[in-house]
């Protein structure tokens, strides 16, 4: 199942284009987080034109992990310049990877952010891969409803070409760990490195997220998630009873 998420929208105008878009390039479900502005607005409505079931059915979510939850997989856009050491990816590596799943009854998402200034760096990195498209560098941010356009465009040509075999997919199938599992274990290993002075509380932040980058482009699996959990059950184990 295909889904579009949209970050705080903010513009009934851009929503309804991008319900009609969802309609236009086959998009199961729209998914809104802490929407600004209206779906039932009549300016929302007029511009869905035959989107407007998937604009009134559209789910509201109070935040992007939770709207997330249960994706296979996830590519997140972003097209501001100041990203971090968050490495982007061009639409023909992250779209054939975001369809070549292994169970095509589970969601997978693509990401949108807020009109004015995207997806913060921190929901860039509950992203399994984030997409750039390549636009001219004075001026690489594009309108919310044009680049949901653009990237739903290419991600149908991807779609029509598998199913032509024009392309080979040579990505992995097997699903990398859900956000709620990755979250859980990085939550987890957070504590323990900040336990052992390995962490500082004024960098823990920054590092962490280097952590999570590294395993989100490892595409690890929830069973190599539990083998890491287990590690680290171990490895309290062991802190605890040191001097027993």
């Amino acid at each position: 199942m295909k889904t579009v998420v949209l970050v705080e929208p903010s513009g009934p105008l851009n929503l309804g284009s991008v319900a009609r878009l969802c309609e236009n390039f086959g998009i199961n479900q729209l998914r809104l987080v802490s929407p600004k502005c209206n779906p039932n607005d009549l300016e929302a409505k007029k511009m869905a034109v035959k989107g407007i079931k998937i604009l009134e059915s559209a789910k509201n979510y109070s935040s992007l992990i939770d709207a997330i939850s249960d994706c296979q997989r996830v590519v997140a856009t972003c097209g501001r310049i100041d990203h971090g050491d968050i490495p982007l990816e061009k639409s023909e590596n992250a779209l054939p990877w975001l369809i070549n799943s292994e169970n095509s009854q589970s969601p997978i998402a693509l990401v949108f952010g807020r009109e004015d200034r995207g997806l913060t760096n921190q929901e860039l990195l509950l992203a399994n891969k984030v997409l750039t498209l390549q636009t001219n560098q004075s001026y690489p941010s594009l309108n919310l409803s044009h680049a949901v356009a653009i990237v739903l465009h290419e991600l149908h040509n991807f779609e029509q070409r598998k199913c032509q075999n024009e392309i080979n997919l040579d990505h992995p199938k097997s699903s990398p760990a859900s956000v709620e599992e990755l979250g859980n274990f990085l939550i987890d290993a957070e504590s323990l490195l900040l336990e052992v002075g390995f962490l500082l509380e004024h960098t823990a932040q920054a590092r962490m997220a280097k952590i999570k980058g590294l395993l989100h482009r490892a595409e690890i699996r929830p069973e190599e998630v539990s083998l890491l959990r287990g590690t680290l059950r171990q490895l309290r184990w062991a802190i605890s009873n040191k001097d027993s």
